[in-house]
């Protein structure tokens, strides 16, 4: 509860996969929350979530099976990281004006993204939720599958998985099948999915997954020395449509 004595009204930071259904299902659940709405970023001109590849009109249909108010944001792929900094704080005002305590997020242990997103949010006067924050990966994508979530890989790092892998729905085969050092709900970006159906549903989103494409990423990393260095990643994709 919040200092008036009323439920704590949240926002919930969405990109339509499991983490960030699995966070919503668990404030759902919590008599100590009231949600306000959902929020996506999506690129300005292929209108899609950033690595996740999921089509606005895909996320759209999730959110109304799931009830809530839908709000999108966009930016260009080419813009910068202050860029999306400067959206996502602007953002976070507007949502503080409307009357909004916090923001709930899908993390589990990316400290450094973490202290990021808190950084924000405190300079907009907010706070963060983190329902799946230090929770054991494993334990976490079993309970996710067992509570009836169902969710399929609509991104890979293609050091990892073959094409073969996109469009498969999660369950204790994919997991057996997961290569070593992939941690099972992909937290360090090994893959992204897609929920179609579960708890905070009222039906299943109707879907249906087409070609497979590949695509490369540059990104820049710094080593133990602290020296920068630029890597190009392998990614796959599956393209998920509303029939």
């Amino acid at each position: 509860m919040n200092d008036r004595g009323m439920k704590k009204r949240v926002a919930v930071s969405w990109s339509g996969g499991k983490d960030s259904a699995f966070a919503l299902y668990k404030i759902l659940t919590n008599p100590e929350y009231e949600v306000d709405s959902i929020h996506t970023v999506f690129d300005s001109e292929s209108r899609r979530v950033g690595m996740h590849g999921i089509r606005e009109s895909v996320i759209e249909a999730q959110a109304e099976t799931i009830g809530l108010r839908l709000e999108k944001l966009y930016m260009d792929a080419s813009e910068s990281h202050d860029a999306y900094t400067t959206l996502m704080a602007n953002y976070y005002r507007t949502l503080k004006v409307r009357g909004v305590d916090a923001i709930v997020f899908g993390d589990i242990f990316l400290e450094d993204l973490k202290k990021f997103r808190d950084d924000l949010l405190v300079d907009a006067g907010l706070s963060g939720i983190y329902p799946l924050w230090k929770i054991d990966s494993d334990i976490l994508i079993h309970d996710f599958i067992n509570l009836g979530f169902k969710t399929l890989v609509c991104a890979a790092n293609g050091k990892y998985f073959s094409k073969a892998a996109l469009g498969r729905t999660i369950d204790e085969k994919f997991l057996a099948d997961l290569p070593i050092g992939v941690d099972p709900c992909g937290e360090n970006g090994e893959f992204h999915t897609f929920v179609y159906d579960g708890p905070v549903f009222a039906e299943p989103v109707r879907v249906k997954t087409i070609e497979v494409v590949a695509r490369d990423y540059k990104f820049k990393f710094v080593d133990d020395g602290g020296d920068i260095h630029e890597t190009v990643t392998p990614f796959l994709f599956c393209e998920v449509t509303i029939p």
